[in-house]
Protein backbone atom coordinates (compact mmCIF):
# COMPACT_ATOMS: atom_id res chain seq x y z
CA UNK A 1 0.00 0.00 0.00
CA UNK A 2 1.22 3.48 -0.64
CA UNK A 3 2.73 5.88 2.46
CA UNK A 4 0.91 8.94 1.58
CA UNK A 5 3.75 10.76 4.61
CA UNK A 6 6.40 9.00 2.38
CA UNK A 7 4.93 10.86 -0.64
CA UNK A 8 4.54 14.24 0.79
CA UNK A 9 8.34 13.94 2.40
CA UNK A 10 9.61 13.24 -1.40
CA UNK A 11 7.11 16.41 -3.05
CA UNK A 12 8.60 18.41 -0.23
CA UNK A 13 11.96 17.59 -0.77
CA UNK A 14 10.97 17.97 -4.70
CA UNK A 15 10.12 21.77 -4.16
CA UNK A 16 12.98 22.48 -1.60
CA UNK A 17 15.92 21.41 -3.01
CA UNK A 18 14.26 22.61 -6.51
CA UNK A 19 14.55 26.30 -4.75
CA UNK A 20 17.45 25.47 -3.16
CA UNK A 21 18.94 25.35 -6.99
CA UNK A 22 17.43 28.60 -7.69
CA UNK A 23 18.53 30.69 -4.74
CA UNK A 24 22.13 29.16 -5.02
CA UNK A 25 22.49 30.67 -8.46
CA UNK A 26 21.26 33.98 -7.38
CA UNK A 27 23.20 34.54 -4.58
CA UNK A 28 25.89 33.06 -6.02
CA UNK A 29 25.89 36.17 -8.10
CA UNK A 30 25.98 38.43 -5.39
CA UNK A 31 29.10 36.35 -4.19
CA UNK A 32 30.85 36.40 -7.29
CA UNK A 33 30.77 39.63 -7.80
CA UNK A 34 32.67 40.53 -4.68
CA UNK A 35 35.10 37.75 -5.46
CA UNK A 36 38.56 39.88 -6.89
CA UNK A 37 39.68 36.82 -8.53
CA UNK A 38 36.24 36.67 -10.42
CA UNK A 39 35.76 40.72 -11.25
CA UNK A 40 39.73 40.86 -12.04
CA UNK A 41 39.69 37.84 -14.31
CA UNK A 42 37.11 39.12 -16.53
CA UNK A 43 37.85 42.80 -16.45
CA UNK A 44 34.21 43.24 -15.07
CA UNK A 45 33.33 47.51 -15.91
CA UNK A 46 29.84 48.88 -14.96
CA UNK A 47 28.15 47.73 -17.76
CA UNK A 48 29.53 44.07 -17.96
CA UNK A 49 28.44 43.58 -14.63
CA UNK A 50 25.08 44.66 -15.32
CA UNK A 51 24.85 42.48 -18.20
CA UNK A 52 26.07 38.99 -16.76
CA UNK A 53 24.23 39.71 -13.45
CA UNK A 54 20.75 40.42 -15.27
CA UNK A 55 21.26 37.45 -18.59
CA UNK A 56 19.92 35.32 -16.26
CA UNK A 57 16.18 36.70 -16.10
CA UNK A 58 17.06 37.43 -19.85
CA UNK A 59 16.42 33.22 -20.23
CA UNK A 60 14.17 33.04 -17.68
CA UNK A 61 12.11 35.70 -20.03
CA UNK A 62 12.78 33.79 -22.76
CA UNK A 63 11.49 30.35 -20.85
CA UNK A 64 8.04 32.32 -20.68
CA UNK A 65 7.76 32.06 -24.23
CA UNK A 66 6.54 29.08 -24.95
CA UNK A 67 7.55 26.05 -22.07
CA UNK A 68 4.12 26.79 -20.32
CA UNK A 69 2.09 24.97 -23.29
CA UNK A 70 5.03 22.56 -23.37
CA UNK A 71 3.95 21.69 -19.58
CA UNK A 72 0.75 21.22 -20.93
CA UNK A 73 1.60 18.78 -23.59
CA UNK A 74 4.01 16.75 -22.04
CA UNK A 75 3.14 16.38 -18.38
CA UNK A 76 4.27 18.44 -15.45
CA UNK A 77 7.14 15.60 -14.58
CA UNK A 78 8.45 15.54 -17.88
CA UNK A 79 8.76 19.45 -18.50
CA UNK A 80 10.39 19.36 -14.94
CA UNK A 81 13.19 16.73 -16.02
CA UNK A 82 13.55 18.48 -19.34
CA UNK A 83 14.33 22.51 -17.30
CA UNK A 84 16.85 20.32 -14.97
CA UNK A 85 18.54 19.15 -18.43
CA UNK A 86 18.71 22.67 -19.83
CA UNK A 87 19.70 23.93 -16.93
CA UNK A 88 23.09 21.78 -16.29
CA UNK A 89 23.80 22.74 -19.73
CA UNK A 90 24.23 26.09 -18.74
CA UNK A 91 26.25 25.00 -15.43
CA UNK A 92 28.93 23.02 -17.77
CA UNK A 93 29.92 26.05 -20.00
CA UNK A 94 29.27 28.79 -17.39
CA UNK A 95 31.83 26.16 -14.73
CA UNK A 96 34.61 26.22 -18.43
CA UNK A 97 33.93 29.72 -19.42
CA UNK A 98 36.90 31.24 -20.95
CA UNK A 99 36.06 34.85 -21.14
CA UNK A 100 32.94 37.06 -20.55
CA UNK A 101 31.51 36.68 -23.48
CA UNK A 102 31.39 32.30 -22.96
CA UNK A 103 30.04 33.32 -19.29
CA UNK A 104 27.20 35.66 -20.15
CA UNK A 105 25.90 33.03 -22.75
CA UNK A 106 26.06 30.32 -20.03
CA UNK A 107 24.23 32.70 -17.82
CA UNK A 108 21.49 32.91 -20.66
CA UNK A 109 21.11 28.97 -20.74
CA UNK A 110 20.93 28.40 -17.22
CA UNK A 111 17.98 31.27 -17.20
CA UNK A 112 16.26 29.57 -19.41
CA UNK A 113 16.73 26.83 -17.23
CA UNK A 114 15.61 28.27 -14.42
CA UNK A 115 12.54 29.84 -16.01
CA UNK A 116 11.62 26.76 -17.18
CA UNK A 117 11.41 25.16 -13.47
CA UNK A 118 9.66 28.29 -12.16
CA UNK A 119 6.86 27.70 -15.19
CA UNK A 120 6.26 23.52 -14.84
CA UNK A 121 7.48 23.25 -10.49
CA UNK A 122 4.94 25.53 -9.09
CA UNK A 123 2.29 24.22 -11.15
CA UNK A 124 2.85 20.36 -10.53
CA UNK A 125 3.11 21.38 -7.35
CA UNK A 126 -0.04 23.32 -6.76
CA UNK A 127 -1.24 20.44 -8.76
CA UNK A 128 -0.40 17.53 -6.95
CA UNK A 129 0.06 18.49 -3.17
CA UNK A 130 -3.42 17.81 -1.35
CA UNK A 131 -5.66 20.85 0.41
CA UNK A 132 -3.59 20.95 4.17
CA UNK A 133 -0.03 21.13 2.24
CA UNK A 134 -0.35 23.34 -0.80
CA UNK A 135 0.70 26.52 1.16
CA UNK A 136 3.50 25.00 2.94
CA UNK A 137 4.86 23.11 -0.12
CA UNK A 138 4.67 25.99 -2.86
CA UNK A 139 5.60 28.11 -0.20
CA UNK A 140 9.04 26.12 0.42
CA UNK A 141 9.67 26.44 -3.14
CA UNK A 142 10.90 30.03 -2.39
CA UNK A 143 11.76 29.67 1.15
CA UNK A 144 14.36 27.37 0.29
CA UNK A 145 15.97 30.03 -2.14
CA UNK A 146 17.53 31.20 0.89
CA UNK A 147 18.78 27.82 1.37
CA UNK A 148 20.39 27.51 -1.73
CA UNK A 149 21.85 31.57 -0.85
CA UNK A 150 23.11 30.64 2.50
CA UNK A 151 25.10 27.45 0.66
CA UNK A 152 26.48 29.39 -1.85
CA UNK A 153 27.58 32.20 0.05
CA UNK A 154 29.52 30.11 2.46
CA UNK A 155 31.18 28.28 -0.54
CA UNK A 156 31.98 31.49 -2.02
CA UNK A 157 33.40 32.29 1.23
CA UNK A 158 35.96 29.55 1.40
CA UNK A 159 36.67 29.74 -2.10
CA UNK A 160 37.65 33.06 -1.82
CA UNK A 161 40.90 32.16 0.00
CA UNK A 162 41.88 29.64 -3.98
CA UNK A 163 44.17 31.93 -5.47
CA UNK A 164 42.95 30.64 -9.04
CA UNK A 165 40.23 31.25 -11.06
CA UNK A 166 38.62 27.73 -9.53
CA UNK A 167 37.52 30.19 -6.68
CA UNK A 168 34.48 31.43 -9.17
CA UNK A 169 34.75 28.12 -10.91
CA UNK A 170 33.83 25.63 -8.33
CA UNK A 171 31.03 27.32 -7.07
CA UNK A 172 29.87 27.11 -10.51
CA UNK A 173 30.50 23.37 -11.22
CA UNK A 174 28.29 22.80 -7.68
CA UNK A 175 25.54 24.45 -8.78
CA UNK A 176 24.23 21.65 -11.23
CA UNK A 177 24.43 19.52 -7.79
CA UNK A 178 21.27 20.55 -6.62
CA UNK A 179 18.28 20.13 -9.25
CA UNK A 180 19.88 16.88 -9.83
CA UNK A 181 18.60 15.86 -6.14
CA UNK A 182 15.61 17.61 -6.73
CA UNK A 183 14.27 16.14 -9.68
CA UNK A 184 15.95 12.69 -8.59
CA UNK A 185 13.03 11.82 -6.61
CA UNK A 186 10.31 12.47 -9.73
CA UNK A 187 10.17 8.46 -10.33
CA UNK A 188 8.48 7.60 -6.95
CA UNK A 189 5.85 10.33 -6.98
CA UNK A 190 2.40 10.50 -9.14
CA UNK A 191 1.70 12.95 -11.95
CA UNK A 192 -0.56 15.75 -11.84
CA UNK A 193 -3.72 14.55 -11.14
CA UNK A 194 -5.76 17.24 -13.26
CA UNK A 195 -3.24 16.94 -15.96
CA UNK A 196 -4.77 13.16 -15.80
CA UNK A 197 -8.01 13.87 -15.96
CA UNK A 198 -7.24 16.71 -19.15
CA UNK A 199 -5.87 13.37 -20.57
CA UNK A 200 -8.57 11.69 -19.29
CA UNK A 201 -6.84 9.28 -17.96
CA UNK A 202 -8.81 9.12 -14.78
CA UNK A 203 -7.79 5.69 -12.88
CA UNK A 204 -4.58 7.13 -12.73
CA UNK A 205 -5.30 10.34 -11.43
CA UNK A 206 -7.85 8.99 -8.62
CA UNK A 207 -4.76 6.86 -7.54
CA UNK A 208 -2.23 9.98 -7.50
CA UNK A 209 -4.87 11.51 -5.40
CA UNK A 210 -5.44 8.54 -3.18
CA UNK A 211 -1.62 8.19 -3.55
CA UNK A 212 -0.98 11.75 -2.02
CA UNK A 213 -3.97 12.00 0.62
CA UNK A 214 -5.19 8.01 2.13
CA UNK A 215 -2.25 5.71 1.43
CA UNK A 216 -3.41 5.13 -1.91
CA UNK A 217 -7.25 4.28 -0.55
CA UNK A 218 -9.40 5.24 -3.61
CA UNK A 219 -12.75 4.94 -1.61
CA UNK A 220 -11.68 7.65 0.59
CA UNK A 221 -14.52 10.01 1.11
CA UNK A 222 -12.24 12.96 0.53
CA UNK A 223 -10.26 11.26 -2.10
CA UNK A 224 -13.60 10.71 -4.18
CA UNK A 225 -14.64 14.47 -3.42
CA UNK A 226 -11.25 16.11 -4.78
CA UNK A 227 -11.35 13.77 -7.64
CA UNK A 228 -14.72 14.61 -8.68
CA UNK A 229 -14.21 18.46 -7.88
CA UNK A 230 -11.76 18.53 -10.62
CA UNK A 231 -13.61 16.38 -13.02
CA UNK A 232 -16.48 18.61 -12.36
CA UNK A 233 -14.44 21.77 -12.85
CA UNK A 234 -12.55 20.52 -15.83
CA UNK A 235 -16.07 19.85 -17.58
CA UNK A 236 -17.22 22.94 -16.83
CA UNK A 237 -14.40 24.50 -18.35
CA UNK A 238 -14.24 22.55 -21.33
CA UNK A 239 -18.39 23.09 -21.85
CA UNK A 240 -18.02 26.91 -21.74
CA UNK A 241 -15.08 26.92 -24.22
CA UNK A 242 -12.21 27.15 -22.61
CA UNK A 243 -8.94 25.69 -23.77
CA UNK A 244 -5.88 25.75 -22.71
CA UNK A 245 -4.17 28.54 -25.16
CA UNK A 246 -2.61 32.01 -24.80
CA UNK A 247 -5.72 33.44 -26.14
CA UNK A 248 -7.51 32.14 -23.60
CA UNK A 249 -5.44 34.62 -21.14
CA UNK A 250 -7.50 37.81 -22.26
CA UNK A 251 -10.97 35.81 -23.78
CA UNK A 252 -12.97 37.37 -20.84
CA UNK A 253 -12.77 39.69 -18.19
CA UNK A 254 -12.63 36.56 -15.32
CA UNK A 255 -9.40 35.14 -17.27
CA UNK A 256 -7.96 38.69 -17.72
CA UNK A 257 -8.44 39.56 -13.64
CA UNK A 258 -6.91 36.22 -13.20
CA UNK A 259 -3.99 36.97 -15.27
CA UNK A 260 -3.63 40.49 -13.55
CA UNK A 261 -3.66 38.79 -10.16
CA UNK A 262 -0.72 36.00 -11.07
CA UNK A 263 1.17 38.93 -12.60
CA UNK A 264 1.26 40.95 -9.74
CA UNK A 265 2.68 38.84 -8.05
CA UNK A 266 5.36 37.58 -10.23
CA UNK A 267 6.24 41.47 -10.96
CA UNK A 268 6.11 42.75 -7.20
CA UNK A 269 8.43 40.18 -6.16
CA UNK A 270 11.14 41.52 -8.70
CA UNK A 271 10.75 44.93 -8.28
CA UNK A 272 9.76 46.07 -4.73
CA UNK A 273 14.10 46.95 -3.98
CA UNK A 274 14.82 43.47 -3.09
CA UNK A 275 16.82 42.88 -6.15
CA UNK A 276 19.31 45.78 -5.42
CA UNK A 277 20.33 43.57 -2.66
CA UNK A 278 20.16 40.13 -4.36
CA UNK A 279 22.64 40.93 -6.80
CA UNK A 280 24.57 44.30 -5.96
CA UNK A 281 25.05 44.00 -2.11
CA UNK A 282 28.44 44.73 -2.28
CA UNK A 283 27.94 48.30 -3.86
CA UNK A 284 25.05 48.76 -1.14
CA UNK A 285 27.67 47.81 1.36
CA UNK A 286 30.27 50.34 -0.40
CA UNK A 287 27.65 53.26 -0.50
CA UNK A 288 26.95 52.36 3.37
CA UNK A 289 30.43 52.59 4.24
CA UNK A 290 31.35 48.62 4.79
CA UNK A 291 34.42 48.36 1.91
CA UNK A 292 35.98 45.48 3.21
CA UNK A 293 35.48 42.33 0.95
CA UNK A 294 35.54 39.70 3.55
CA UNK A 295 33.00 41.59 5.81
CA UNK A 296 31.04 41.78 2.53
CA UNK A 297 30.77 38.33 2.21
CA UNK A 298 30.27 37.25 6.22
CA UNK A 299 27.32 39.81 6.12
CA UNK A 300 25.92 38.11 2.83
CA UNK A 301 25.85 34.80 4.83
CA UNK A 302 24.20 36.57 7.88
CA UNK A 303 21.86 38.12 5.21
CA UNK A 304 20.40 34.52 3.81
CA UNK A 305 20.44 32.88 7.25
CA UNK A 306 18.32 35.43 8.27
CA UNK A 307 15.82 35.85 5.23
CA UNK A 308 15.41 31.89 5.48
CA UNK A 309 13.81 32.10 9.14
CA UNK A 310 11.78 35.05 8.60
CA UNK A 311 10.44 33.16 5.34
CA UNK A 312 9.47 30.09 7.71
CA UNK A 313 7.70 32.50 9.71
CA UNK A 314 5.38 33.61 7.46
CA UNK A 315 4.95 30.21 5.75
CA UNK A 316 3.44 28.72 8.41
CA UNK A 317 1.17 32.25 8.87
CA UNK A 318 -0.39 31.72 5.14
CA UNK A 319 -2.92 29.50 6.18
CA UNK A 320 -4.10 31.16 9.18
CA UNK A 321 -3.36 35.47 8.47
CA UNK A 322 -4.23 34.23 4.94
CA UNK A 323 -2.29 35.38 1.76
CA UNK A 324 -3.68 38.85 0.85
CA UNK A 325 -2.92 40.51 4.33
CA UNK A 326 0.21 38.75 4.56
CA UNK A 327 0.71 40.06 1.41
CA UNK A 328 -0.22 44.07 2.81
CA UNK A 329 1.69 43.87 5.89
CA UNK A 330 5.02 42.75 4.31
CA UNK A 331 4.56 45.32 2.13
CA UNK A 332 3.77 48.04 3.86
CA UNK A 333 6.83 47.14 5.78
CA UNK A 334 9.06 46.83 2.97
CA UNK A 335 8.31 50.53 1.91
CA UNK A 336 9.23 51.87 5.35
CA UNK A 337 12.45 50.03 5.69
CA UNK A 338 13.42 50.81 2.07
CA UNK A 339 13.02 54.35 2.88
CA UNK A 340 14.90 54.08 5.80
CA UNK A 341 18.17 52.60 3.86
CA UNK A 342 17.94 55.14 1.92
CA UNK A 343 17.74 57.80 4.26
CA UNK A 344 20.71 56.55 6.21
CA UNK A 345 22.71 56.22 3.56
CA UNK A 346 22.46 59.60 2.17
CA UNK A 347 23.36 60.56 5.96
CA UNK A 348 26.02 58.29 7.16
CA UNK A 349 27.28 56.74 3.38
CA UNK A 350 30.27 58.77 3.45
CA UNK A 351 30.70 59.84 7.17
CA UNK A 352 33.27 58.16 9.54
CA UNK A 353 29.98 57.20 11.95
CA UNK A 354 30.57 53.49 12.49
CA UNK A 355 26.95 53.91 14.73
CA UNK A 356 25.69 54.93 11.32
CA UNK A 357 27.07 52.57 9.39
CA UNK A 358 25.86 49.36 11.53
CA UNK A 359 22.52 51.75 11.12
CA UNK A 360 22.27 51.26 7.76
CA UNK A 361 23.10 47.85 7.47
CA UNK A 362 20.48 46.77 10.06
CA UNK A 363 17.93 48.58 8.04
CA UNK A 364 19.04 46.38 5.38
CA UNK A 365 18.66 43.42 7.14
CA UNK A 366 15.07 44.61 7.91
CA UNK A 367 13.67 45.48 4.67
CA UNK A 368 15.10 41.90 3.66
CA UNK A 369 13.12 40.39 6.26
CA UNK A 370 10.03 41.99 5.98
CA UNK A 371 10.23 41.25 2.20
CA UNK A 372 10.61 37.13 2.98
CA UNK A 373 7.67 37.61 5.40
CA UNK A 374 5.49 37.50 2.89
CA UNK A 375 6.53 37.75 -0.59
CA UNK A 376 8.93 35.06 -0.22
CA UNK A 377 6.29 32.17 0.36
CA UNK A 378 3.79 34.02 -1.98
CA UNK A 379 5.51 34.12 -5.24
CA UNK A 380 5.53 31.12 -6.47
CA UNK A 381 2.23 30.38 -4.40
CA UNK A 382 -0.31 32.70 -5.03
CA UNK A 383 -0.35 32.71 -9.21
CA UNK A 384 -0.91 28.83 -9.66
CA UNK A 385 -3.82 29.23 -7.30
CA UNK A 386 -5.37 32.27 -8.99
CA UNK A 387 -5.12 30.90 -12.37
CA UNK A 388 -8.14 28.19 -13.18
CA UNK A 389 -6.37 25.20 -15.17
CA UNK A 390 -7.01 26.01 -19.05
CA UNK A 391 -4.77 28.97 -18.22
CA UNK A 392 -2.54 27.88 -15.94
CA UNK A 393 0.41 26.77 -17.40
CA UNK A 394 0.08 29.39 -19.99
CA UNK A 395 -0.47 31.98 -17.54
CA UNK A 396 2.78 30.99 -15.12
CA UNK A 397 4.56 31.45 -18.74
CA UNK A 398 3.23 34.78 -18.87
CA UNK A 399 4.48 35.72 -14.99
CA UNK A 400 7.73 34.12 -15.55
CA UNK A 401 8.36 36.06 -18.95
CA UNK A 402 7.07 39.63 -17.28
CA UNK A 403 8.47 38.88 -13.56
CA UNK A 404 11.77 38.21 -15.06
CA UNK A 405 11.62 41.18 -17.63
CA UNK A 406 11.12 43.48 -14.83
CA UNK A 407 13.77 41.46 -13.41
CA UNK A 408 16.19 42.22 -16.05
CA UNK A 409 15.23 46.07 -16.22
CA UNK A 410 15.56 46.87 -12.13
CA UNK A 411 18.94 44.60 -12.17
CA UNK A 412 20.41 46.29 -15.63
CA UNK A 413 19.19 49.87 -14.14
CA UNK A 414 20.39 49.53 -10.60
CA UNK A 415 24.08 49.59 -10.57
CA UNK A 416 23.97 52.88 -13.06
CA UNK A 417 21.11 54.69 -10.83
CA UNK A 418 23.37 53.38 -7.77
CA UNK A 419 26.57 55.00 -9.36
CA UNK A 420 24.68 58.24 -10.64
CA UNK A 421 22.10 58.63 -7.91
CA UNK A 422 22.68 56.93 -5.19
CA UNK A 423 20.80 56.65 -2.12
CA UNK A 424 17.74 58.82 -4.36
CA UNK A 425 17.26 54.89 -6.00
CA UNK A 426 16.05 53.59 -2.87
CA UNK A 427 13.55 56.62 -2.43
CA UNK A 428 12.25 56.17 -5.68
CA UNK A 429 11.60 52.46 -5.48
CA UNK A 430 10.02 52.94 -1.86
CA UNK A 431 7.44 55.12 -3.74
CA UNK A 432 6.75 52.46 -6.31
CA UNK A 433 6.32 50.16 -3.25
CA UNK A 434 3.55 52.24 -1.71
CA UNK A 435 1.66 52.09 -5.23
CA UNK A 436 2.12 47.81 -4.46
CA UNK A 437 0.65 47.89 -1.32
CA UNK A 438 -2.47 50.25 -2.39
CA UNK A 439 -2.90 47.79 -5.57
CA UNK A 440 -2.90 44.59 -3.16
CA UNK A 441 -5.54 46.51 -0.97
CA UNK A 442 -8.20 46.93 -3.83
CA UNK A 443 -8.12 43.80 -6.01
CA UNK A 444 -6.19 40.73 -4.05
CA UNK A 445 -8.60 37.90 -3.66
CA UNK A 446 -8.06 35.44 -0.45
CA UNK A 447 -7.51 31.48 -1.33
CA UNK A 448 -6.33 30.06 1.89
CA UNK A 449 -8.91 27.05 2.89
CA UNK A 450 -9.79 26.20 -0.62
CA UNK A 451 -8.91 23.63 -3.28
CA UNK A 452 -7.88 24.92 -6.73
CA UNK A 453 -11.25 23.94 -8.25
CA UNK A 454 -12.73 26.01 -4.95
CA UNK A 455 -10.75 29.11 -5.63
CA UNK A 456 -12.94 29.61 -8.97
CA UNK A 457 -15.60 30.89 -6.15
CA UNK A 458 -14.10 34.32 -5.84
CA UNK A 459 -14.05 34.97 -9.68
CA UNK A 460 -17.27 33.22 -11.04
CA UNK A 461 -19.54 33.49 -8.23
CA UNK A 462 -20.51 30.62 -5.32
CA UNK A 463 -22.31 28.36 -7.45
CA UNK A 464 -18.96 27.74 -9.88
CA UNK A 465 -17.47 24.87 -7.23
CA UNK A 466 -20.00 21.61 -8.14
CA UNK A 467 -19.60 19.80 -4.73
CA UNK A 468 -19.29 20.26 -1.58
CA UNK A 469 -15.93 21.93 0.61
CA UNK A 470 -13.05 19.67 1.01
CA UNK A 471 -12.10 21.70 3.75
CA UNK A 472 -15.47 21.46 5.54
CA UNK A 473 -15.77 17.55 4.77
CA UNK A 474 -12.13 17.15 6.23
CA UNK A 475 -13.28 19.23 9.88
CA UNK A 476 -16.45 17.83 9.80
CA UNK A 477 -18.54 20.92 9.12
CA UNK A 478 -20.58 19.74 6.14
CA UNK A 479 -22.93 17.09 6.63
CA UNK A 480 -23.98 17.26 2.58
CA UNK A 481 -21.49 14.55 2.30
CA UNK A 482 -22.50 10.81 3.75
CA UNK A 483 -20.88 7.56 3.25
CA UNK A 484 -22.35 4.82 2.22
CA UNK A 485 -20.67 1.79 1.64
CA UNK A 486 -17.36 2.13 -0.84
CA UNK A 487 -19.91 5.58 -2.03
CA UNK A 488 -20.05 8.64 -1.22
CA UNK A 489 -23.39 10.58 -1.65
CA UNK A 490 -22.99 14.09 -2.72
CA UNK A 491 -25.67 16.29 -1.66
CA UNK A 492 -25.53 19.62 -1.91
CA UNK A 493 -28.92 22.73 -3.66
CA UNK A 494 -31.44 19.50 -3.28
CA UNK A 495 -29.04 17.69 -6.01
CA UNK A 496 -28.16 14.34 -5.11
CA UNK A 497 -24.83 11.99 -6.73
CA UNK A 498 -23.18 8.93 -6.03
CA UNK A 499 -19.88 8.96 -6.75
CA UNK A 500 -17.46 5.98 -6.34
CA UNK A 501 -14.03 5.02 -7.45
CA UNK A 502 -15.98 2.62 -9.64
CA UNK A 503 -16.46 5.94 -11.88
CA UNK A 504 -12.63 6.24 -12.67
Amino acid sequence: MANSKLTLMLLLWCSSIMSTSLGYDSSMMSGLNILPSYTDYFELTTVTLALQSSMSWAGCAVAGFGYGKLTDWVGRKKAMWISAVITLVGVVIQAASQNIAMFVIARFIVGIGNGATFICGPIYLAEIFPLKWRGIGLALFMDFFYVGGLLSSGITYGTARIPTTWAWRLPSVLQGLFMVLAVIVLPWVPESPRWLVYQDRHAEALQAIAVTQADGNVDDPVVLLTYQEIIDTLQNERETGQKTSYVDLVKSKKSMKRLMLAVSAAVFSMISGNNIITFYLGTMLNNAGVTDTTTQLEINIILNAWCLVIAIAGTFMLDTVGRRPLAIYSSALMTVFLFLVGAMTKVYGNAENTSGVYGTVACIFLFQGAYSLGWTPLTMLYPPEVLNYSIRSVGMGVCTFLGNGAGLMVTMAFPIALEAIGWKTYMINGAWDVLQVVFIMVYWVETKGKTLEEIDENFDGPNAAHTIHVQDVIEGRDPGLILKGNNVVVTKDAATRSVSAEDA
